[in-house]
């Protein structure tokens, strides 16, 4: 089987895998990183939402052999890592605003509100209902009003 390096919060991995086995696999099931849920496996439901390179991205849509050396992978568990504290200020939003649920969703829902916030950011302008609607990441439990007012907190 082919290697395939590449890094993943904060550190190098190798892997030995076919190349064309689904990211979302490698991260849960050679590397144990279970933060990005399996929800569909067919880029839909964003339950895996993650970053690459610093942007949003569904793992279960990307073949490990588009992956390189010098791709960074952040997942949920690395997030904190990216603004140097235990946690990312969208996670503390999404406890002080008490969002999840079944939290099935979570991890994908906080990679996606950040990813929307830095966008917002860089055009230099506030988050717009527009926006938020872009959104596309799927809860079971429908707790998108809390999700908004956490995306919106953590945003100032």
């Amino acid at each position: 089987m082919p290697e395939h390096t590449f890094r993943v919060n904060g550190r190098q991995v190798t892997v030995d895998v076919a190349d064309d086995v689904r990211l979302l696999w490698v991260l849960r099931d050679i590397l144990g990183i279970t933060g990005p849920k399996y929800g569909c496996g067919i880029n839909v439901c964003k339950a895996c939402t993650s970053h690459l390179n610093g942007r949003a991205f569904n793992p279960c849509s990307v073949p490990v052999r588009e992956l390189g050396p010098d791709d960074e992978v952040t997942t949920i568990e690395g997030l904190a890592a990216t603004v140097g504290q235990d946690l990312h200020p969208m996670q503390q939003a999404w406890l002080d605003h008490d969002v999840a649920q079944c939290g099935y969703c979570q991890p994908g829902q906080i990679m996606a509100a950040v990813d929307l916030v830095r966008r917002v950011a860089a055009e230099g302008r506030d988050i717009t209902e527009a926006d938020l609607d872009g959104l596309r990441n799927i809860c079971r439990c429908g707790t998108y009003s809390r999700i908004r007012e956490a995306i919106r907190t953590a945003a100032k």
